[in-house]
């Protein structure tokens, strides 16, 4: 069974995105072994923090990041500049990796900041939600959903409409 993980930084506080997110991870159970990693975001003390702050910030959760992932795994990560994907072209995506053999996945999903350039450059894949900005724990749900949609699209399943 294919292995896909959701790298994610900060924690699920809104228990309505947690319940989605819990739904969708329970139904995935059928599909892959399917696992949420959950690391800390780096505090920033200062609210008005500089661009150096935040890059050595953003620095310590790539390394984390890059830390979690499996070894074997093609690493996908969620960025503004990531192509926009349908849920169809990331059913495919998934199909492939399956196929191919060497079938784990990590999705990344950075702090509010954003991700640091040395996941982004780690990844083979870069891909976006769209042009609108989510909050960090509506796009863990948004993309929880997505992933469970292409599941079933690649089973043939008629949830996806």
């Amino acid at each position: 069974m294919q292995n896909i993980d959701l790298i994610a930084i900060g924690k699920m506080n809104a228990a309505y995105f947690a319940q989605g997110v819990a739904k969708y991870q329970k139904r995935l159970g059928g599909f892959c072994n399917f696992r949420i990693i959950e690391l800390p975001e780096v505090q920033i003390a200062d609210k008005n923090a500089s661009d150096r702050q935040i890059a050595k910030a953003l620095q310590k959760e790539g390394e984390a990041i890059l830390a979690s992932v499996r070894r074997s795994a093609y690493l996908v990560a969620l960025c503004v500049e990531g192509k926009q994907v349908s849920s169809e072209d990331l059913a495919a995506m998934i199909a492939d990796r399956a196929m191919s053999g060497a079938g784990d996945m990590a999705f990344v999903i950075g702090s509010s900041h954003g991700l640091d350039d040395s996941v982004k450059r780690a990844a083979q894949a870069r891909i976006s939600l769209g042009r609108i900005t989510l909050p960090h724990q509506l796009a863990r749900l948004v993309l929880t959903e997505q992933l469970y949609r292409a599941c079933t699209i690649n089973a043939g399943m008629k949830y996806h409409k």
